[in-house]
């Protein structure tokens, strides 16, 4: 788990993308937790370009604007976790010998910078200890991030009157959220698809081990969609939440699918070069299974669609399952297809409720 910041209990998660904001709180119910406050808040394009804040003020007006919409309880305090942009971050898992504690952070610091594009002066730096390789050595996950990145994030907050208790990457929050007790003894791929982007990420036993990124995003479909059929991009959404992917027999239908199908074809191709990356720089494993998460899994047929190109198993994931009891997979404030769209934002707020773990 990193920490860019120290983390102090009964925090609330915010994910901030270029397009929209996102807030999620839970509280803790027996040995799970409940759903306590959520908000969304869409965001002006060109105020975070390519995850750098373009226009600060614009972005701390918005955030103010979404806090005046909570629903559910009132946030108890302004203590926040936040998602830092996945496309500025520099994970890699490097391979280091066994010392004593005390030595090891100067350690990975020094070898990080073999590793990063950054000097150790320039960037936030962390890691995480996952797994023992042989009997002297273990993998260690590096994460950075540049510091002119995370101080412009702080700053925003900050103006806002909220304060920033931690900051971690998009990637670690998505995993939390979707991965049972954050363990898999074989590797999965998940990809997060959201209005503007895609983001690939590949977990193997308890860690991270590789991220990536698509040029795929839910709104390439719709405006495939208004480009073909001539219509406007209102009625093209309304057509893609309609039909999807999903074999029908209907004229309009065909259309539909027909009109957005090369996109779609193209982001399962990037899929496979990802897939077969991932096999050939790891011999003695292969992706077993694919999870599919943000607003853009929503779209009919698209698991099955997957499952059948890349022949390996591909659900949605359940955003949920590390913080309600049982097999639930919804709560009544918030449906499930909507809290697909809150994956990270719950990932966060899972980790303002773990007291330090």
């Amino acid at each position: 788990m990193f920490k860019f910041l120290d983390l102090e209990p009964e925090s609330f998660g915010m994910d901030i993308s270029e397009l929209s904001l996102k807030i999620a709180s839970l509280k803790r119910k027996g040995k799970a937790f409940k759903l306590a406050s959520w908000a969304e808040h869409d965001l002006k394009k060109g105020i975070i370009e390519d995850g750098e804040i373009k226009y600060e003020d614009a972005l701390i007006k918005e955030i103010e604007k979404m806090l005046q919409k909570i629903k559910g309880q009132k946030l108890k305090n302004n203590n926040v976790i936040v998602s830092l942009p996945e496309k500025k971050a520099f994970l890699q898992v490097i391979k280091m010998p066994k010392m004593e504690d005390k030595d090891l952070k100067s350690t990975i610091f020094f070898e990080a910078e073999n590793y990063i594009p950054l000097t150790v002066e320039k960037a936030y730096l962390d890691y995480q200890i996952v797994s023992s390789y042989d009997a002297e050595h273990f993998n260690v996950l590096v994460a950075a991030v540049p510091k002119g990145i995370v101080d412009s994030y702080f700053s925003c907050l900050k103006k806002a009157k909220l304060k920033p208790r931690a900051f971690e990457v998009e990637s670690q929050s998505i995993v939390r959220a979707v991965v049972k007790e954050e363990f898999s003894n074989e590797p999965i791929l998940i990809i997060d698809i959201g209005k503007n982007k895609a983001s690939f990420i590949i977990f193997d036993y308890n860690s991270i081990v590789l991220t990536s990124s698509a040029s795929f995003s839910s709104e390439d479909i719709t405006q495939a969609i208004a480009k073909s059929l001539e219509v406007n991009p209102d009625e093209a959404e309304r057509l893609k939440i309609k039909y999807g992917l999903q074999n029908s027999r209907s004229e309009e239908a065909k259309k539909v699918v027909n009109s957005f199908k090369s996109v779609v074809d193209d982001f399962g191709d990037q899929i496979k070069k990802y897939v077969v990356y991932y096999k050939t720089h790891n011999k003695d494993k292969k992706i077993k299974k694919v999870i599919l998460c943000g607003r853009g899994a929503n779209l009919k047929g698209l698991p099955e669609f997957l499952s059948y190109e890349l022949k390996i198993p591909t659900e949605i994931a359940n955003p949920w399952v590390n913080i309600l009891s049982g097999n639930l997979s919804e709560v009544p404030e918030l449906a499930f297809k909507d809290s697909i769209g809150y994956t990270t934002a719950l990932g966060l707020a899972l980790r303002g409720v773990k007291k330090n773990d």
